[in-house]
């Protein structure tokens, strides 16, 4: 699998922090030498804005990288994490964090995630995504709504890659119970989603609104895992107005593993879940 502008972005952000950490140099003190604000530097650190080569120069001056071997990895990584992603064109549109989300997804190995309202993205089909979008956000325009549907459909792709992603999806049950257009719309997004749970790489669970001797409540989230070791876990959580907050502290990421094994335990096992959304279907 290729490696997008997102990943090299938050690899040598880390480099860097680490670099600069080794050195014990403040952030602030390095921001300056650079002529940008602290938070640049930090958005550069954390992976979230690219990084110029001209800074990337100073900076390695400073932390005494004279290896021309290293030197020259890291400046590849700088260009590279300067292209745009595949979303760009729709950059306008989508919420705060969505962007960058989009980015890690795309590289992710495996996605564990916990849907409280609508089913998730990646599961969606077309009709469903566009009244998802329609409802959650307000006042669009019907040309607007087709370009967050296509991207909608375009970070799908994950699912039919020659190393599909592995996701692992935990559903409240209201999700499927709430009516996101006419019923065959309804009907068709349940077929899809009973045809992921049979794939070998999906587990689809049902997180019953009734029953269940430990009861668990949380809002909607997602734990992202890559293939390298390198490139540490991601929690993304959705905030009040749709935007997306990312979290790669190790400390927020196992809580929210926590969470998310204690929603998975109180679910419906698979083949129960698949009953249910065949019964459901059926309806």
């Amino acid at each position: 699998m290729l490696v997008g502008p997102t990943i090299r972005r938050r690899r040598l952000g880390t480099d860097l922090r680490r670099l600069r950490e080794a050195r014990s140099l403040k952030l602030e003190y390095v921001a300056s030498r650079l002529g940008v604000a602290p938070s640049t530097l930090s958005r550069i650190e954390t992976g979230k804005a690219p990084t110029r080569t001209s800074y990337l120069t100073v900076m390695l001056e400073l932390y005494g990288v004279e290896d021309p071997v290293q030197r020259q990895l890291m400046m590849e990584l700088a260009r590279e994490g300067q292209r745009k992603g595949w979303w760009a064109d729709t950059d306008e549109l989508l919420p705060a964090g969505f962007g960058r989300y989009l980015g890690l997804e795309a590289e992710a190995s495996a996605v564990r995630s916990f849907r409280a309202q609508v089913i998730h993205g990646l599961l969606q089909t077309e009709d469903y995504a566009r009244a998802v979008i329609a409802a959650s956000r307000l006042g669009l325009a019907p040309e607007q709504v087709d370009r967050l549907v296509a991207v909608q459909l375009r970070r799908q792709d994950v699912l039919s890659r020659g190393d599909p992603i592995r996701l692992w999806l935990v559903l409240d049950e209201s999700a499927l119970l709430r009516s996101m257009g006419p019923p065959e719309v309804m009907n068709r997004q349940l077929g899809r989603l009973l045809e992921a749970s049979q794939r070998p790489e999906a587990t689809v669970q049902v997180l019953r609104l009734s029953g269940g001797s430990h009861p668990v409540l949380s809002g909607s989230f997602s734990v992202l895992s890559f293939a390298e070791p390198a490139d540490p876990d991601v929690v993304c959580a959705e905030g009040i107005r749709g935007q997306l907050q990312l979290d790669e502290r190790g400390t927020e990421v196992r809580a929210m593993g926590q969470v998310f094994d204690a929603l998975s335990d109180a679910a419906l096992g698979p083949a129960d879940s698949a009953d249910l959304i065949r019964d459901l279907a059926g309806r």
